[in-house]
């Protein structure tokens, strides 16, 4: 759908929404619930997959969970924006290619765009696993909750969440009609920085037939002018657009069964990356100077069909989810060497295509709970790099890979009941997975495309006649993954948890190979084209706490994970391709963690919020030079290596005030500040993300018109730094003559062993300090 056709829908969406509020209004003059109070509520999850939801006191998972009144009052427009809100996770975009997702949660996460790397942090939307990071982090709206599951989530949730899991879902058709409507718009307030950023929401829900179809359609809209001021040309950098309309319908045919269908197009278009070479600009600052703004566009489709079905059978639940997602995109001249210089630029192309279906049963047999399932998931992927090089090679590159994936899944988990305070949990799952590769070598060739079927996989390169185009090969993996847990409650307000887990990533193939010949000389010493599964063994202890009054909670964690055959992209810069980013097996690992989660209720209209993460994590073992020492030895110096996202410490801390104006309305004030420790980004510590202090803020005014909201806002108010990742560049720091404002940092930033006197980064930037306003209509 086009963006002026959804805008269209929306205008008159709005319309709906205006009309109603202001009807509803002169009927209802009930005063606002505070924010306070909107907070304090329960909060719901579907982490176990039971049949109902349950308070997220009593699960006994290491969770964060925010339902629509929680990120409405705290102001969340963003999955990103949630790595400030929860300790020890990080939900960052890659900045590579606008909303690829690059999670990383308890130390555990993937420095890559390339496609064919699965995620150590699981995304499930409306219970539907995507299987790949394109395409997720962009605003949310129109949601009824976000999860974020912390630690392996191997049994329940399927291999790939050895780090974590997110479960995003969205709004439900309601069996009463209700509307709403947001506008907003923010930008910086900064000289030299861009322009604005504007956004639209609506929808409207409701009875279709009374007590047997409701119906849902919500619809957005954006469009930003681009934050950053190249300075190169003079122009504002970061321009999109991006539309989603989304449906629902929920049918229920008679009192036991439930069918809820949910259907999503999306599309958006936009500038490519803000990328700064930090061998010729500050670290702190948010000069860029590009002579290739770039672009990509995408289009998706996501569905799923919900089925649930009460049985008298254990007085349980049949649940199918059955899901459908379509995805393409094409990045095309992104300015990767982030100079005014042509020197690197990069055109990506991506289409994915996944099916999946989960059956599961929920019941109880007195003392025993059991949840038990059937999953399968399909996906074929295909992506196309085109590199150019000019210093390098007088040819353009072109390459990549297509993959058809498969997985099958079977599980159960049973908790029994040995008292009415104390529960044990033991479950399995067997998974098996294969994938068969088609690789194409990322090196000057003649014009071609993997995704158009056009590129060879195998035969002789006519530039380099000695060497193979490619390969073909296919892999399979297949793992038992168990869980043993128990939980105990001293009260009902006061539990203890503990669980261990084992979880799998799967193994896979490197879509993105730019040097042949090393790799094949990798292939005749393993005996494999594939890299081999990362496994994850984690302990964790937990414990929750409710005061007698409801006013203050308190959850803590302690817990350890043990991965072995750590699974990698190792990034280096090449004076032959740019970039070499080889994905292998590299380390055995140890992480250690403590977490806390708190929230206190001052007084009624006052709320304390606060959270703190620690992380000790130490390699045990090295399989690979990933020190990138000159001599390719491992040493010493590659167990001292920091692992790679893993910030030693987070915490945070916020206050969210309500005040009564009586019949002017009331006013909500919230003010959160977190910290975030500096991260390396590379596993040979070349590359770092600095460390980040996010202070943001918003005042929202709940006018007498009731449901009607205005407010003002503020995110990253200290105006910090931030980038998407850091990699290596063979050029930069002896151009900085060249580069307006330029200052050559190359004697001290990032250089690696003195190879490359001229080193520089590829360093996208996320956006500094934003203002906004705000209006909101719902009722």
């Amino acid at each position: 759908m086009k963006l002026g056709v959804c805008q269209s829908l929306l205008a008159g969406a709005s319309v709906i929404a205006l009309v109603s509020g202001a009807a509803w209004a002169q009927d209802d003059d009930t005063a606002p619930r505070g924010s306070v109070q909107r907070v304090m509520d329960v909060i719901t999850v579907t982490a176990t997959k039971r049949p109902d939801a349950e308070d997220v006191q009593d699960v006994p998972v290491s969770v964060s969970a925010f339902n629509a009144d929680t990120l409405d009052a705290l102001n969340v427009r963003s999955l990103e924006s949630l790595s400030f809100s929860a300790p020890n996770v990080s939900l960052d975009d890659i900045g590579t290619a606008r909303g690829t997702a690059n999670f990383s949660i308890r130390g555990l996460g993937v420095n890559s765009s390339i496609p064919s790397i699965d995620p150590t942090v699981g995304v499930f939307v409306d219970g539907v696993y995507i299987g790949v990071n394109n395409g997720l982090v962009f605003d949310m709206f129109d949601l009824d909750s976000v999860e974020i599951l912390r630690g392996p989530q191997g049994l329940l949730f399927g291999r790939n969440t050895t780090g974590g899991a997110v479960l995003i879902n969205t709004g439900s058709p309601t069996d009463e009609l209700e509307a709403g409507l947001r506008i907003a718009i923010d930008g910086p307030i900064d000289d030299g920085r861009g322009g604005w950023n504007r956004t639209a929401q609506a929808y409207i829900s409701g009875p279709i037939v009374e007590g047997r179809l409701n119906g849902r359609l919500a619809m957005y809209a954006n469009s930003d002018d681009g934050y950053f001021t190249n300075l190169a040309t003079g122009d504002d950098h970061g321009a999109a657009d991006m539309s989603v309309i989304r449906g629902s319908l929920e049918w229920m045919p008679s009192d036991t069964v439930t069918f809820l269908g949910r259907i999503e197009f999306s599309e958006g278009s936009g500038d490519g990356p803000a990328g700064q070479n930090r061998g010729v600009y500050e670290r702190d600052t948010f000069n860029i100077a590009i002579d290739e703004p770039g672009n990509y566009g995408f289009e998706g489709i996501l569905g799923s069909l919900r089925t649930d079905i009460d049985v008298d059978f254990g007085n349980g639940q049949i649940t199918n989810i059955f899901g459908y997602r379509s995805y393409e995109t094409e990045a095309g001249a992104g300015d990767i060497d982030a100079l005014p210089l042509f020197l690197f630029h990069s055109i990506a192309e991506l289409s994915q295509e996944q099916v999946s279906n989960e059956l599961r049963y929920a019941g109880t047999f007195g003392r025993a709970d059991v949840t038990t399932g059937l999953y399968y998931f399909n996906q074929d992927l295909s992506y196309t790099e085109i590199r150019d090089l000019p210093p390098l090679s007088p040819l353009t590159f072109y390459g990549g890979g297509r993959q058809d994936h498969t997985v099958y899944g079977v599980f159960a988990q049973i908790d029994w009941n040995f008292t009415d305070n104390f529960i044990g949990t033991v479950g399995l799952r067997y998974s098996s997975e294969e994938k068969d590769a088609q690789i194409t070598y990322i090196r000057p060739r003649p014009a071609c495309s993997v995704v158009g079927g056009t590129c060879p996989s195998t035969g002789t390169n006519p530039f380099i006649p000695t060497e193979n185009n490619g390969f073909e090969d296919g892999d399979e993996w297949s793992n038992v993954t168990p869980r043993l847990g128990f939980q105990y409650f001293f009260s009902d307000n006061t539990n203890v948890f503990g669980n261990y887990t084992r979880g799998f990533r799967s193994g896979g193939y490197n879509f993105r190979i730019t040097a042949p010949a090393a790799f094949e000389a990798f292939v005749a010493n393993t005996g494999s084209f594939s890299f081999d599964e990362e496994s994850v063994d984690s302990y964790e202890l937990g414990f929750r706490h409710q005061t007698e009054d409801g006013r203050g909670q308190i959850s803590a964690g302690l817990y350890m994970t043990e991965i072995a055959d750590m699974q990698r992209e190792v990034n280096a810069s090449s004076a032959t391709s740019g970039v070499v980013q080889t994905i292998l097996n590299t380390a055995d690992a140890t992480i250690r963690g403590l977490e806390l989660e708190g929230r206190w209720a001052l007084t009624d209209t006052l709320l304390l919020t606060g959270n703190l993460g620690l992380i000790d994590a130490e390699y045990d073992s090295v399989i690979y030079n990933i020190s990138s020492d000159p001599g390719g030895l491992i040493n010493d110096e590659d167990l001292a290596l920091a692992l790679p996202r893993v910030p030693e410490t987070t915490w945070g801390i916020g206050l969210l005030h309500d005040m009564d104006l009586g019949d002017s309305g009331a006013v909500s004030t919230r003010v959160s500040f977190q910290h975030r420790d500096e991260i390396a980004y590379t596993d040979n510590n070349f590359g770092w993300v600095q460390d980040a202090d996010m202070l943001s803020a918003n005042m929202t005014w709940y006018t007498p018109w009731n449901g009607v909201a205005l407010s003002v806002y503020g995110n990253n108010l200290l105006d910090e730094v931030q980038a998407g990742n850091d990699t290596q560049l063979p050029f930069g720091g002896s151009l900085a003559p060249f580069v307006p404002g330029g200052q050559n940092l190359s004697t001290g930033v990032n250089v690696p062993f003195g190879e490359y006197p001229a080193v520089g980064t590829f360093s996208p930037l996320k956006k500094g300090r934003v203002v906004g306003f705000e209006l909101t209509i719902r009722r």
